[in-house]
């Protein structure tokens, strides 16, 4: 029985864990072909290795995103093993919290590098390789990027700018058919974030969030899905807010 996304072929930026590991692996059994790029080749085979069975294709390809060539040559070389680019994910995110005076040149410019730069070049390189009948592009920004927090300056920065890259994109890329939209999530339990958080920390955001969890990778995955499938075809500049309603609740 096919999937949502039977037939279809996506890519996905930092895919070998966390939000992208779960995007990839429903991508997947919904019947897309999935290329999931990542810094290291090892890191991004074993993701693929064990997503692919008899009925799902993966490929792990090595790349960093905020370098435009290596980036190109994987979105390329997916095109060329698997056909075409019906959506692309551009999850990939290198962070570091810092409070303003501990901000060097260097994060600065892996922030931006990764975190928009991939976004750029990734959508640069995909577009020639989807079909004439369209495509879905899908941004992962976060609600950071509309509410203040100390010490993420450059992460809310980063992340606002996803909102305004997705808006102008999809102008741009409406004529060809292709729609751009955004995923704004708030705290979700990933290994990474919950690594990072207290026990206090996690706590305080659960109160915070009006149904009274975290988010779960599988919520922004089922996001993307529809996002990327046939249920949303009029959607497009759009950033959804997936965060359980901490947007629209004073905090507490």
């Amino acid at each position: 029985m096919g999937g949502e996304l039977q037939g279809k072929v996506a890519v996905v930026t930092g895919a070998s864990r966390g939000l992208g590991r779960a995007i990839s692996e429903l991508f997947a059994r919904e019947g897309a072909s999935v290329v999931l790029i990542d810094l290291k080749q090892p890191w991004a085979q074993a993701a693929a290795d064990a997503i692919a069975s008899d009925s799902a294709t993966a490929i792990g390809i090595g790349a960093d995103v905020s370098d435009r060539d290596a980036l190109t040559a994987a979105i390329d070389d997916a095109a060329r093993k698997l056909g075409r680019i019906d959506i692309l994910v551009n999850n990939a995110m290198w962070n570091s919290y810092n409070l303003i005076p501990d901000i060097t040149p260097d994060i600065f410019a892996r922030m931006m590098g990764v975190g928009l730069g991939g976004m750029v070049w990734g959508i640069q390189a995909s577009v020639p390789h989807m079909p004439e009948e369209g495509g879905a592009i899908i941004n992962i920004g976060s609600m950071a990027g509309r509410l203040g927090s100390a010490g993420a300056l450059l992460y809310a920065a980063v992340k606002a700018g996803v909102d305004g890259l997705t808006r102008s994109a999809s102008v741009e890329l409406g004529p060809r058919h292709i729609r751009v939209n955004a995923i704004a999530p708030s705290t979700v339990a990933t290994e990474g974030v919950m690594a990072i958080l207290s026990e206090e920390q996690i706590a305080k955001r659960v109160t915070q969030t009006p149904v009274g969890r975290l988010g779960e990778a599988a919520d922004i995955a089922q996001a993307a899905l529809w996002l990327a499938g046939g249920r949303s075809t009029f959607v497009t500049g759009q950033s959804l807010a997936v965060d359980g309603g901490i947007g629209h609740s004073l905090v507490r």
